[in-house]
């Protein structure tokens, strides 16, 4: 079973800010660089979609539309309580992202055989007991004997769908997609079968396999081809190792300053020590990754002769990686990263010590290849993390949609600010649309807060 939130982040959003029901809700960042993480199903009506530019939405979503950066916090408490009914269907669930899971259901580690009946009426039971655990969040899911299939069923019938492919239809089913359902195939290369003519899953199982390799090397050119025949062997992995952790950020305006930029590193660098701290790794290989004016990325990894978490020492190699860029034009968009991880660390003789460190090398940048933490999220989300405080560094202002608690009024959230005032709506996912008020944004009774309690129970349900 795959299993993937309807519209989660909107949908969380509506959840915790009564006013927002029923009406176009838009996730993700505001800026005039922003890409939408999340449309709410209202908002699509007008063509709003993620991973378009924010701008775009704006154009498209009609007056009244919500546009609110993201609260990380408030959806990864919604999303430990249906990971954790999840697991107590299966022993095998395996967790890549906060809002999609796969399941495995066969048994003796999970509870289904291929019975239609009963198939139909445990995923009714599931979804239903997720929206009352959940706060009225729905979820679609999507059965079949492979994970690609199991996917791609879920997309079939949203939101709040179930979609069973059978052993023995999955050919069926998969032919008739586009080739862009089958994962891995973006634009670029949906662009480059579309030259040869190839425009859906049956297009492509008809091309042998030495064409596509011929085409698209060894390993995407092999696996084009058992995809396309729905051959997908993959287990449901319980713990999902990370190879790299990274961290980046997509800047209003092109910055040319180089003091700016290091500065950035700085905060980027205490940002990955404190995940490094928190997964109990350590990590050898530094990457900086600096995305120019014009959109040309150029990305530079230098490898230390020992693995650390320290923050001090992954800043300096960044900072000595980040000059060998030329940011003369200006970049738009500048990257932090670890790799290499490790469960021991060595100590490094003293900071001082010249060391040998393998060559910078310039990488090609290839989509979907970083692991975003901490930052921008997910080509697929684009969200900025909730910001968080470092030594001599204070958090900018208030963002839309971030919870806060006034000593008078009570919990709300920023609804507006600017020049020199910030608007809250005082409500609560257990109160009806609230009031708005309008105070100094240096107002010492409004403060942050956490995100608000859903639940009757706040230790979950059962």
């Amino acid at each position: 079973m795959h299993l993937d939130l309807d519209a989660f982040f909107a949908a969380v959003e509506q959840r915790d800010k009564p006013s927002l029901r029923g009406r176009p809700v838009i996730v993700g960042g505001l800026g005039g660089r922003g890409v939408v993480a999340t449309a709410s199903y209202e908002a699509r009506r007008y063509g709003a979609r993620s991973a378009m530019p924010t701008i775009e939405a704006r154009r498209r979503c009609p007056p009244g539309t919500a546009f609110l950066s993201g609260r990380f916090p408030a959806y990864r408490a919604t999303s430990e309580v249906v990971m954790g009914l999840l697991r107590e269907r299966s022993a095998l669930v395996e967790q890549v992202s906060v809002d999609e899971a796969y399941v495995d259901l066969t048994p003796p580690e999970g509870p289904l055989g291929w019975d239609d009946a009963y198939l139909e009426r445990w995923c009714r039971d599931l979804l239903a007991e997720i929206t009352a655990a959940t706060g009225g969040l729905t979820a679609s899911v999507g059965l079949a004997p492979s994970k690609m299939m199991a996917k791609l069923a879920s997309e079939m019938d949203k939101p709040a769908g179930v979609t069973v492919v059978r052993p023995g239809e999955e050919l069926e089913v998969l032919h008739a997609l586009s080739v862009r359902a089958i994962p891995g195939i973006g634009p670029a290369t949906g662009a480059r079968l579309h030259s040869f003519g190839v425009d859906t899953v049956a297009d492509l199982a008809r091309m042998s396999e030495p064409d596509l390799v011929s085409i698209f090397g060894t390993a995407q050119g092999s696996a084009l081809h058992r995809l396309a025949r729905a051959e997908d062997d993959r287990p449901v992995v319980v713990e999902r190792e990370a190879k790299s952790i990274s961290v980046e950020e997509t800047f209003e305006t092109d910055v040319v300053d180089r003091g700016r930029l290091e500065s950035e590193l700085g905060r980027m660098s205490q940002g990955l020590a404190r995940r490094l701290e928190k997964s109990g790794v350590f990590a050898r290989t530094i990457t900086v990754k600096a995305r120019q004016h014009d959109f040309t990325t150029q990305t530079r990894s230098g490898t230390l002769p020992f693995a650390t978490g320290d923050a001090g020492i992954i800043l300096r190699e960044g900072r000595r990686l980040l000059g060998s860029v030329d940011v003369t034009s200006g970049l738009r968009l500048l990257g932090l990263g670890v790799a290499g991880l490790t469960a021991h660390a060595q100590e490094e003789l003293t900071l001082d010590t010249a060391y040998p460190v393998a060559g910078a090398v310039e990488l090609p940048d290839v989509d979907g290849s970083t692991v975003l933490e901490d930052g921008v999220a997910e080509a697929s989300s684009g969200v900025a993390e909730e910001p968080r405080a470092v030594p001599g560094r204070l958090l900018s202002g208030w963002r839309t949609g971030q919870d806060v608690h006034h000593d008078q009024h009570g919990a709300g959230w920023v609804w507006g600010s600017g020049r020199g005032v910030v608007t809250v709506r005082f409500e609560g996912p257990r109160t009806g649309p609230g009031p708005v008020r309008t105070f100094a944004d240096d107002d010492l009774a409004l403060q942050q807060a956490d995100p608000p309690e859903w639940r009757d129970d706040p230790r979950g349900p059962g």
